[in-house]
């Protein structure tokens, strides 16, 4: 839940309205956005059942294809994916401190600062960072379930009906067009996969967390989405930015909008918590396996987590905070995500041909209608990628291009390593 609820679901009901001008196509949206990200929950699912290693979806494409779309994959989480995001909610956080402190500093310098603490707390160990993430995500839940009843009690918007009129002004188009900010939003759950090798009985415990978070973020979404609706109507929800601040100023005043900063604050820090705790354990993975920097291997003796791969994952991020780049990077996030998990889909494909073949044990959870399910998700995680590759062909190349230029890098480190083991 830690690696879902950012500060995405703030903010991007409003985007969400301006596509879809009705409260019933709202909902909607998130409705279908809500089943695609329990679809790919229930795939990663059973990829965890089948394949319970650490590094998740790295493993996975190593396994399923070859080691170097696994290191496109982690080289793309390094300098993309995770890094971009924890610098994007490491300023986020930094820009509502200042109104809610009254403390004047600069973002970028706070944003970093905690990064910083973060990454510090999780070096301490696993149940240091573990314990953090828990906080954090306990007062997020309660938080937003403050919010909901807030919206509740608040006055409601003038006709607003969730009837068929309501979803007349939805097509199909429009709805396709708010999908991108949705499943930006939903998206996140494949963190969970990362560190395996450190859960207990994985092949049990991950399945579990990956479908019950999932399910409990997806009504979470929805109850806000629905009190957006209630109190500001699809106009007035879609000509506010901060609509979560806008529906507790309607129920409190100024004061209600601070709260809400202070909401919105908390949730980004959660946030950044959950992707240093996760995230290096791909680079310690895909140095292991002799394709990155041999130190991201080194396990501290004391706290028994890979140190040097929480720092670096730390120090890039804190590289791109304060390069003021993150919201660039975030714009090449979607389509580089869903190139790989598209390939999740055809690698539970893979593994299950295989594993019939060698007679393995069942897994202790199956995706419901395979192997039906595990195409719709294959195509539908590569027409999102078709859809952002046309509204945004410029931000969209940039990030292919940064995955495909991990390939001759690859090359290097699978040279040096070869001649490495042929000295020794």
């Amino acid at each position: 839940m830690g690696g879902i609820v950012g500060s995405g679901i703030f903010m991007n009901p409003s985007v969400v309205a301006r596509y879809v001008p009705s409260a019933g196509g709202i909902l909607l949206a998130w409705v279908a956005g809500g089943a695609i990200a329990l679809l790919g929950g229930g795939l990663f699912a059973e990829l965890a059942s089948r394949r319970p290693r650490d590094g998740g979806l790295y493993a996975y494409m190593c396994d399923a294809f070859h080691p170097s779309v696994g290191f496109l994959y982690g080289w793309t989480l390094l300098l993309v994916s995770q890094s971009g995001g924890m610098a994007a909610a490491a300023v986020t956080f930094a820009n509502y401190f200042e109104p809610l402190t009254g403390l004047h500093v600069s973002a970028r310098t706070l944003g970093v600062l905690a990064i910083a603490l973060f990454t510090a707390i999780n070096s301490l160990g696993v149940r240091s960072g573990a314990g953090t993430q828990n906080v954090f995500m306990a007062i997020k839940v309660a938080a937003i379930a403050g919010f909901v009843l807030v919206g509740i009690a608040a006055p409601r918007a003038a006709s607003v009906t969730l009837g068929p009129a309501a979803t007349a002004g939805a097509s199909a188009a429009a709805i396709g067009l708010a999908m991108v900010p949705v499943l930006f939003a939903y998206s996140g759950w494949q963190t969970a996969s990362f560190m395996s090798a450190e859960l207990k009985t994985p092949e049990r415990t991950l399945p579990r967390g990956l479908i019950l978070g999932l399910s409990c973020v997806v009504i979470l979404y929805l109850a806000v989405n629905a009190v957006c609706v209630r109190v500001l109507g699809p106009a007035g929800l879609a000509a506010t930015r901060t609509p979560a601040s806008a529906i507790a100023q309607t129920a409190f005043g100024p004061v209600g909008g601070r709260i809400m900063a202070a909401v919105v604050a908390v949730s980004t820090l959660g946030f950044l918590s959950n992707q240093i705790l996760t995230s290096p354990r791909v680079y310690f993975q895909m140095a292991a396996d002799g394709t990155f920097f041999r130190s991201l291997a080194w396990i501290d003796p004391r706290t028994h987590v890979p140190s040097f791969a929480i720092l670096a994952q730390g120090a890039v991020a804190a590289i791109v905070a304060l390069s003021g780049r993150y919201d660039q990077i975030l714009n090449y996030v979607t389509s580089v995500d869903y190139v790989f998990f598209g390939l999740a889909g055809v690698a539970l494909i893979v593994f299950c041909r295989r594993d019939a073949a060698e007679s393995r044990t069942r897994p202790h959870i199956r995706l419901p209608g395979y192997p039906w399910s595990a195409i719709a998700f294959v195509v539908i995680s590569w027409a999102v990628v078709g859809d952002v590759v046309f509204k945004s062909p410029g931000d969209t190349s940039i990030g292919l291009g940064i995955m495909l230029a991990g390939l001759p890098v690859y090359a290097i480190f699978r040279a040096v390593n070869r001649r490495r083991t042929a000295t020794s």
